[in-house]
């Protein structure tokens, strides 16, 4: 990078403004006022008006950073923006132990934000260089990451010289004028650039978007879609350096970390609803992987050749139930809504929990018409097999 294009993030907040600003967070979070309008004027009448300002958008930020940060929220200065493209704790820190486990030693870490994955290489005892190209984003960077083996510039990914990084991790925005946006042309850098650097470095990796198409993904390399908590939360590409022989689509379902490729056994059978039905974590079905999770199950089958719905004939055992939720199969009925509301009436259902897969049926609308009263709970699995509509009355397997 040009000598003059870059420089040191962090010091327009240095120890003095940080504490300060610390101080004001404390105070304001201090004020028991829970309006928004008049907790607002509560700190305007303690503070001054831009430290005010400035205290009641990081309370606000920190709180509602706790779901991905925990306590490690309350350590850190966010945006709006940084908050939302961050990568969750648990998620960064999984993907900073596959480089950590690469045997390497540092990495530049391009589009770096507000720091978060920063600090996850820096926990994996990584040396890190963040660039980012907004200078107030840089800065709170280098806030985040003030005393860990990290180093923030201010510049372009573009620019930089990932070319003579040992590895690169690469995260590009992906917002565009009308907010998120899930068209891999408008990210930023392009997503050209991010190809090449994956293509031009041995160890990089890019985060980016789970909806990724599987035709834009070029054959050598890896992707690997991550979920938590059921949640799908992003696709990694990663380059040669990390890729194993055979693989090209990876499931990861965290926190338990269990994981599927497409170098694992596939069972391509389809057949009949059997005594159990499983409904994969949204990491195998994005992967492209049901098959190979219908080979785990106990005569473990598809019931349609295009549904993400498996039947198996016995209750799942380690890793398949982590890797799916299950359902034991009570009864298969014809959908019909007069027939549904007439059984789940019978059955005294009070609470029906609703799911489709390829039905073009409202689950909100259909619970409302089908009017259920009484103590029990059930789930109703809605799934188009063949030319005939199915409800598939079921209760969940525990985990």
């Amino acid at each position: 990078m040009p000598p003059d294009s870059s420089s040191q993030a962090g010091e327009s907040l240095g120890p003095a403004g940080r504490a300060e600003l610390e101080r004001a967070i404390a105070l304001v979070e201090s004020v028991r006022e829970t309006d928004p309008v008049r907790r607002a004027a509560a700190a305007r009448r303690l503070l001054p008006p831009e430290l005010a300002s400035a205290a009641l958008t990081q309370a606000g930020l920190r709180a509602a950073a706790r779901v991905k940060f925990g306590d490690l929220a309350t350590t850190m200065l966010f945006t709006g923006d940084g908050l939302e493209q961050a990568t969750r704790v648990e998620v960064a820190d999984h993907r900073a132990a596959r480089f950590a486990g690469a045997g390497l030693s540092s990495v530049l870490d391009l589009c770096c934000g507000i720091g978060a994955d920063a600090l996850a290489f820096a926990r994996a005892g990584l040396r890190v260089e963040g660039v980012e190209r907004d200078r107030p984003t840089a800065t709170l960077a280098g806030a985040n990451t003030a005393g860990q083996a990290v180093r923030i510039i201010v510049g372009s990914a573009e620019q930089s010289d990932w070319p003579r990084a040992e590895s690169v991790f690469l995260d590009p925005a992906r917002r565009g004028a009308r907010g998120r946006t899930f068209d891999p042309a408008a990210y930023s850098p392009s997503f050209a650039f991010v190809l090449e650097v994956l293509s031009g470095a041995r160890h990089a990796a890019a985060k980016l978007g789970p909806g990724i198409g599987h035709g834009l993904i070029p054959p050598e390399l890896e992707a690997e879609w991550v979920s938590f908590g059921g949640g799908v939360k992003e696709a990694v590409l990663w380059s040669a350096g990390f890729t194993a022989a055979g693989v090209r689509r990876r499931a990861t379902v965290l926190p338990a970390g269990l994981q599927l490729t497409d170098a694992d056994p596939a069972e391509p059978r389809v057949g009949p609803v059997g005594s159990y039905l499983y409904e994969p974590d949204g990491a195998v079905i994005r992967a492209g992987l049901v098959r190979q999770l219908a080979a785990l199950l106990p005569g473990g089958r598809r019931i349609e050749e295009q549904l993400a719905y498996l039947s198996a004939d016995a209750v799942a055992g380690t890793p398949a139930a982590g890797l799916a939720r299950g359902f034991r199969v009570l009864e298969v009925l014809p959908y019909s809504l007069k027939r549904l509301r007439a059984e789940l009436a019978r059955r005294g259902v009070g609470v029906v929990e609703i799911k489709k897969r390829g039905v073009d049926i409202d689950p909100a609308a259909l619970r409302r018409q089908l009017k259920p009263s009484g103590p029990n709970s059930i789930t109703v699995l809605l799934a188009r097999v063949g030319e005939q509509h199915l409800a598939i009355l079921a209760e969940p397997v525990p985990r």
